[in-house]
């Protein structure tokens, strides 16, 4: 199994940069058109794209996008805000490599029915099983420090919030996901995860025990494949006895 563990990059974005500062005045700039798409390379060029690394809070304001075009960005992370893109249909990040989880609230977004993401990439994927960081000792850190439950959505801050991993079908691909919440209560109530994954909320860290990566359940077939033969031919000698 692959038991990599990545380190959360926190702090990401140099926020006085012209590149950011181009890409903040984009997202105003859709969201006063009132555009249903939000390419930000087009926008900004190759050469000052690729100095993005998380998007602007302020994507809250793009109501009306249905697509969003991410295609080979050196994005390291999606703000929660995600959630509030009440029409986005159309997620594509593909070959964006340092996407490696993405925000709960993400699955908020009740109309996003199609997605692109380049999945091997991802925590805990089926086919790599890369390890997820251990969350007490590298938390995700915001950089306004409030953030809401992405269950209830009560007030919290970075001290206050207690994050959990989880995966989850998002759009056409199963991704996981970093959850904020408040509550046991709120815990309690997140979705049970698709077959094959870890099923239940978790911190992470090198002692967890995810299901067979797949190369690994290859080989076990290939074992059950052969001790299944061996107990047939065993079989069928007793039988000729």
């Amino acid at each position: 199994m692959n038991r990599r563990i990545s380190k959360i990059p926190n702090d990401v974005q140099d926020r006085n940069s012209v590149a950011w500062k181009k890409l903040c005045e984009y997202v105003n700039e859709v969201a006063e058109n009132g555009s249903d798409e939000f390419v930000p390379r087009e926008a900004l060029g190759n050469e000052l794209f690729a100095q993005i690394f998380t998007l602007p809070e302020s994507i809250r304001k793009l109501k009306k996008v249905k697509k969003i075009g991410l295609y080979g960005s050196n994005l390291k992370r999606i703000p929660p805000e995600i959630g509030q893109m009440e029409s986005l249909e159309y997620f594509d990040p593909y070959t964006s490599y340092d996407l490696h989880w993405f925000p709960f609230e993400i699955s908020k977004c009740k109309k996003l029915k199609d997605s692109r993401i380049s999945t091997r990439a991802l925590f805990g994927n089926y086919k790599t099983r890369m390890g997820f960081p251990r969350l007490d000792h590298n938390p995700v850190r915001y950089f306004e420090d409030n953030m809401k439950c992405s269950v209830c959505e009560k007030e919290l801050t970075n001290q206050t919030t207690n994050q959990m991993w989880i995966t989850e079908q998002v759009g056409t691909d199963t991704i996981p996901m970093l959850v904020n919440l408040c509550s046991k209560e709120c815990e309690q109530s997140l979705p049970k995860p698709p077959e094959n994954y870890v099923q239940f909320p978790h911190k992470g860290g090198a002692d967890l025990v995810q299901p067979p990566d797949e190369d690994e359940s290859w080989e076990i077939e290939m074992v059950e494949r052969e001790k299944a033969e061996k107990e047939n031919i065993n079989s069928q000698v007793a039988s000729n006895k």
